[in-house]
């Protein structure tokens, strides 16, 4: 494996939208294949042109945007699926059609033969128009060994440049996936590609046993979006390919945060904070034990082989009640704050003692702590809001307009947004863009009570070009105003320390 040159196909844009309640827009879709073309993939699976003429549209689109990723469009063995790939313009067309008897009996109701003799015609009519083919023999996994050679086979006499061995319903183990492509391997002379499904949790898993048997190319999703439980996540994938196992690929690995970010908004499926390599918590230590060692080096309690920074991402401390006298330390000082031992000790009792009533601990909450302790004045925030005024549309569109003095000089700003959050949070960040650099780095709502006057808790953290990040938290019964209020307060903080 070391050495090995390993392609990734992205299919985030076809059965990553196939994820229940995700729809993109066409821009919305042109956006993530530039940044996916920026990553580094080998090949875009811009989406399904048959499906609707805003797929069509969107492939198209992709196709002609001039990508330095090969562009495919998936297609049923049908002509007039292949002949609307053909039409959006793609580099590769993606051919499918089941081989399982579950599924060719109860859904195509065609014989062995009959999908044989589709799959040939296919593959041929692709290549007589010139383009790259590749062939999926849905539900390959339940699809009988014999019978499934004998389809990959034919395809591959037929011209494929490509299979593709897809778990269709996710149901192979890891040592299953080995043998079955170290046979298919023993078979073919064309490369082999997979697409695994996350039904049982082992489509990463899957994809890696894939490729140590002989399989040279991963399909993968964007935080492991698609049908059901999603298909293999790209950052998983990828990073252990690099990490664990020192293959290669094309991935420009330090945009891959940033990938899954913009997914994450475009799709409105949050990213789960212990998600590995792109999760808020993927570098984020509270145990005193693990600050401590991560603190002296960072190998002690991360992998070593894989840095925040080769992914795009920061390392964090996060304060609690496991935090210990280091990391309280280090948080302190990198605000200029120098407490004596005696009021060190103090601020991490009452540190824990807010963490024992089930808060987190911000790094506004800290720093206000040690400021009552210190018994140093807190003084005039430079950022000293005045007033925040939304309008919303009648669609999406929500325009906000905030006042505030700047170091006592007033300023007013507005902008637009999807919703009247996302449109007062820009609002403040164009009204800061005039004094500072600062952007958003998470953001997290919860409703600490019930009912419609719901007190909203919002948690927010804000980075400046240095990398630094602060948080702060705002609870009001408005979920704009404690938005606003939670972005100025840690601004505020990143501003003053």
């Amino acid at each position: 494996m070391r050495n090995r040159k390993i392609s990734i196909f992205d299919t985030t844009l076809r059965d990553g939208e196939q994820t229940p309640g995700v729809s993109l827009t066409p821009e919305q879709k042109i956006e993530i294949a530039h940044q996916l073309s920026k990553l580094g993939v080998d090949t875009i699976e811009a989406g399904f042109p048959i499906a609707s003429a805003g797929d069509m549209e969107s492939v198209r689109n992709i196709a002609n945007a001039g990508l330095t990723s090969e562009v495919c469009g998936l297609a049923r063995v049908l002509t007039k699926d292949l002949d609307t790939c053909i039409d959006a313009g793609v580099g590769m067309i993606h051919t499918f059609v089941s081989t399982s008897d579950i599924q060719r009996i109860h859904t195509i109701k065609k014989s062995r033969e009959e999908v044989v003799e589709m799959s040939v015609n296919a593959v041929q009519y692709i290549k007589d128009h010139g383009m790259r083919c590749m062939f999926s023999a849905m539900d390959a996994t339940r699809t009988d060994l014999d019978y499934l050679i004998e389809v990959y086979k034919a395809v591959e006499d037929a011209g494929c440049d490509i299979i593709n061995v897809p778990d269709t319903v996710g149901i192979i183990a890891p040592s299953g996936m080995y043998r079955l492509i170290s046979k298919l391997d023993k078979e073919m002379n064309i490369p082999i590609d997979t697409h695994c499904h996350n039904d049982f949790g082992l489509a990463v898993a899957n994809s890696l046993m894939a490729i140590e048997a002989g399989a040279s190319q991963a399909q993968v999703t964007v935080n492991g979006l698609g049908e059901r439980a999603g298909n293999a996540d790209l950052a998983e994938t990828v990073m252990s390919l690099h990490s664990i196992y020192g293959a290669k690929t094309n991935i420009n690995t330090e945009y891959i945060v940033e990938t899954a970010r913009m997914v994450e908004r475009y799709t409105g499926v949050q990213i789960p904070p212990h998600m590995p390599i792109v999760g808020e918590n993927a570098f984020a230590h509270e145990s005193g034990i693990h600050t401590h060692g991560v603190l002296e080096n960072s190998d002690t309690f991360e992998p070593g082989i894989m840095t925040p920074e080769m992914v795009g991402h920061t390392r964090r401390i996060v304060l609690g009640k496991h935090a210990g006298k280091h990391a309280v330390l280090r948080s302190l000082q990198s605000a200029n704050i120098n407490p004596t031992d005696a009021q060190l000790d103090a601020i991490i009792k009452k540190v824990k003692m807010l963490a024992d009533k089930g808060k987190r601990i911000t790094d506004a909450d800290l720093y206000t702590i040690a400021f009552d302790i210190l018994g140093r004045p807190e003084g005039m925030p430079p950022i000293d809001l005045k007033e925040v005024s939304v309008m919303t549309g009648n669609i999406t569109t929500s325009t906000a307009v905030v006042k505030a003095l700047f170091n006592g000089k007033e300023c007013v700003a507005s902008n637009v947004g999807v919703g009247p959050v996302d449109a007062a949070l820009k609002a403040v960040e164009t009204l800061i863009g005039q004094h500072a650099k600062v952007t958003i780095h998470d953001f997290r709502i919860e409703a600490v009570t019930g009912g419609s006057d719901a007190l909203a808790e919002v948690v927010i953290g804000v980075q400046n070009d240095k990398g630094r990040i602060v948080t702060a938290r705002a609870a009001n019964v408005d979920i704009v105003l404690a938005s606003v209020e939670a972005l100025v307060t840690a601004i505020n903080m990143l501003l003053k320390t």
